[in-house]
């Protein structure tokens, strides 16, 4: 375990000490920040005409903080995650195999997993912050209304599984390269075709269309965005993480041979 935390501060001060982690950071701050002020601001339109509504007609429509705002905001960040999880895993191996380290990292007392399970943390402690941030946005909606606590952990629960599977994917993928473009230009193509394979299952109601349905990232946060833990959508990430991180271990495998 200490050396899997070692690596994993040694990858997190690396991606600040390059632009990447500022570039995420301040991307995602701006993105995230932009749809927040959005959906906050029809959200108070919405509450203001049902309060116009209410002195008319005498009835007032209570609106749901989580299902008016939160639940779309969910869906925001699993949006933004496919362009800028690349961009988080993109130098994790194929910088190594570039800079020529990674026969250094090979040939040291390292195991395989003890590898892939630091730079993976790292990586993650990343991806966390940005969760933090979003939390800094979400709390503001405490002021005007008043958020399902529950619901919002079952929902940030949903998007640490969703970008774990992100992470694990990406991994894999800078294993497979020495070119950090290339390995970013893949993660972002096979995240966006997981995106898109869940567009376009709703056009298809046969089994093809059920495997797309189910094979989808963004389909499995649904549940989560309205605060319902489902075991199917937890066993379904869980298990992509899991595979992701076996076939990084047989890539890994493979260079410590070459090494």
């Amino acid at each position: 375990m200490k050396n899997i935390w070692i690596i994993a501060r040694k990858e997190l001060a690396a991606y600040f000490h390059s632009p990447i982690a500022y570039i995420v950071l301040a991307m995602f701050t701006v993105l995230f920040g932009f749809i927040f002020y959005s959906n906050l601001r029809d959200f108070m339109m919405e509450q203001f005409l049902a309060a116009q509504y209410a002195q008319m007609y005498g009835q007032l429509t209570p609106l749901n903080v989580n299902e008016s705002v939160i639940r779309s905001l969910v869906y925001a960040i699993a949006v933004i995650c496919l362009f800028l999880m690349p961009m988080i895993t993109m130098r994790l191996f194929a910088e190594e195999k570039k800079t020529g380290t990674i026969e250094l990292l090979m040939t040291s007392p390292l195991t395989d997993l003890e590898i892939i399970l630091g730079k993976f943390l790292g990586a993650f402690l990343l991806y966390a912050s940005l969760l933090v941030l979003s939390l800094l946005y979400i709390l503001i909606l405490f002021l005007y209304g008043n958020p399902d606590g529950k619901a919002l952990i079952a929902a940030y629960l949903g998007l640490v599984l969703l970008g774990s599977c992100y992470l694990s994917l990406g991994l894999m993928l800078s294993t497979l390269t020495r070119n950090q473009v290339i390995a970013g230009s893949l993660g972002f193509g096979l995240f966006f075709m997981l995106y898109l394979i869940g567009w376009a299952s709703s056009y298809s109601t046969g089994q093809l269309g059920q495997l797309a349905n189910y094979i989808s990232f963004t389909t499995h946060i649904d549940n989560f965005s309205k605060g319902v833990i489902d075991l199917r959508d937890t066993v379904y990430y869980l298990s992509v993480i899991g595979l992701s991180l076996f076939l990084t271990a047989r890539s890994v495998e493979s260079v410590r041979w070459r090494a």
